[in-house]
């Protein structure tokens, strides 16, 4: 098994990789980087880019921790042990234009030093990615399930289909019966196999990490420089608005980051900069919003 230090190393270069492809993408912001420390142990580097040309607000943040879990968090994890090692790599993404959607990623390890059973580490690997577009393109969203489709098929021909029903199940705001978007993958507990080893799976995680990148670009471009009206940012504003309630009331990574005493900033980062809350708005029938609000829905087939 590769060391909790080289999987950390080589979050690190991706963070580095895909900040430069953003920064590439918007053609001027750059992302302002803070370095910080975690009063139980281990930091990060948390770096924004705020105000480009089509990035209105991001955030690619790595973090590397480890120190004493909560008793909360022990009980969720359904764990004794105290001592534990976390790294990672987070992204979410809000764009200023409507036609562009809103992107999330998170690849992540989790390690505790020995299991009272057996003596051994506990430790499995996390992530994923999804797509919350403010309007659903269904060309896009299909491009996008295809990209996520071909680099779980590489490791293994079962990954798409459960990780894409996964993230279906988690990405999903029990409170509006709705979606938070298109799907994508997820996943949790990976942890090797007799028919997969650890070193594949972390170099799943990688090339998952990988594809975020090419895959949004791509999306980013097709709709860049498309007109849209106050009307399309009204709807766009309230659709950050489900992103904000699912965040805060549901997002896994958020609880663990808040439990565990990690910085606010970086967990807070991906709140969209601007968002609307309309009393009871209810889209025109055969409306593009409407359109939308139909497909927020699990299970469907994007490729």
């Amino acid at each position: 098994m590769i060391s909790k230090e080289t999987i950390a190393e080589d979050y690190k270069t991706i963070q580095d990789e895909i900040c430069k492809s953003l920064e590439l993408l918007d053609g001027a912001a750059k992302f302002e980087e803070e370095l910080w420390e975690r009063d139980g142990g281990g930091g990060g580097r948390t770096r924004v880019i705020q105000n480009g040309n089509i990035l209105e607000k991001g955030g690619v943040n790595f973090s590397a921790v480890y120190g004493k879990l909560p008793d909360g968090v022990k009980k969720a994890f359904k764990v004794e042990q105290d001592d534990f090692f976390a790294t990672g790599v987070s992204i979410v993404i809000h764009p200023n234009h409507p036609m562009v959607p809103i992107i999330h990623m998170n690849i992540r390890y989790f390690e505790m030093p020995s299991s009272i059973d057996d003596g051994q580490p506990l430790r499995w690997f996390g992530g994923g990615i999804d797509l919350t577009p403010h309007y659903v393109i269904e060309e896009d969203a299909r491009y996008f399930h295809q990209q996520l489709k071909d680099v779980c098929d590489r490791f293994n021909i079962g990954f798409y289909p459960r990780f894409k029903t996964w993230a279906d199940d988690y990405f999903f705001i029990k409170h509006r019966n709705e979606t938070r978007g298109v799907g994508g993958v997820f996943y949790d507990r990976l942890t090797a196999t007799d028919e997969i080893t650890w070193d594949t799976i972390f170099e799943f995680s990688k090339a998952l990490g990988r594809t975020f990148a090419p895959a949004y670009s791509e999306i980013v471009n097709r709709n860049r420089f498309k007109e849209f009206t106050a009307q399309h940012q009204d709807w766009q504003y309230q659709r950050r608005s489900r992103y904000a309630e699912f965040n805060l009331v549901y997002d896994a990574g958020t609880k663990f980051g808040l439990e565990t005493n990690g910085r606010i900033e970086s967990i807070l980062m991906s709140l969209p900069p601007t968002a609307k809350w309309f009393y009871n708005y209810e889209p025109a029938t055969g409306s593009e919003e409407a359109k939308t609000l139909d497909l927020l829905k699990k299970g469907i087939d994007w490729v």
